[in-house]
């Protein structure tokens, strides 16, 4: 009975003493997922303060300074540029670069399927697609890929892997539930506004208690920068 004890008790110290989330594992991208959020939220606040000098909205959900556009970004860049990390710093900002250019399109062109709303116009600028991006912004998502795969994520990674094993698997899941929580709510309630502005009324519980605690008003507060193009 002792020695199975000894045994357990040595198991769970091993476990706790392996670094948490090593690789690219679930833990680690959630991780990746959860600052790219909030530092995308930083970066778009800082950037609207310097070219229009006022403080604005930037989430991209209703709870918290979180946009998952940033999120989604870095894991995709870590994913696809992960084994560029000891290559030419000129290869990895092209496929940074092409990457960027193709998620802000791809991202633009789901939103406007979706909900009929686009969070970001570029027709006019230089070398525009669509209004979906330009090069501009496909070279800015560039020279982010450089930094973050050369720079960023190395030390990212580490930090991440210090976080005591028990405390990294439950604060992970408990972040993932909040999350998934976050999105689906903030996706109901612009889906809902959708429909309030093509007169469709609300039939059910649910969409009278989207209208009744997310209207147009507290969206637009949120969202400021959201156009409606159908």
């Amino acid at each position: 009975m002792l020695t199975k004890q000894k045994n357990l008790q040595t198991s769970e110290s091993s476990e706790n003493e392996r670094p948490f989330a090593q690789g690219l594992n679930f833990y680690k991208l959630f991780w990746i997922f959860f600052i790219g959020s909030i530092g995308g939220v930083i970066v778009e606040t800082v950037w609207c303060v310097i070219r229009t000098h006022t403080i604005e909205s930037r989430a991209g959900v209703l709870y918290g300074p979180f946009n998952p556009v940033y999120g989604i970004g870095a894991v995709l860049l870590t994913l696809c540029l992960y084994k560029l990390a000891n290559t030419n710093g000129v290869l990895v900002f092209l496929c940074g670069t092409l990457l960027g250019g193709a998620y802000e399109y791809v991202y633009s062109y789901v939103e406007e399927y979706m909900f009929g709303t686009v969070s970001w116009e570029y027709t006019g600028s230089f070398m525009s697609i669509g209004g979906r991006t330009n090069l501009f912004y496909a070279l800015m998502w560039g020279m982010l890929g450089l930094l973050w795969i050369k720079e960023v994520y190395p030390r990212l990674s580490r930090l991440i892997e210090r976080i005591p094993m028990n405390i990294g698997k439950i604060s992970t899941w408990a972040l993932a539930v909040f999350m998934t929580f976050n999105m689906g709510i903030s996706l109901l309630a612009v889906d809902r506004q959708a429909d309030r502005r093509a007169g469709i009324p609300a039939d059910n519980i649910v969409s009278e208690f989207l209208d009744r605690h997310y209207n147009d008003t507290f969206l637009e507060q949120i969202y400021p920068n959201t156009q409606f193009v159908k």
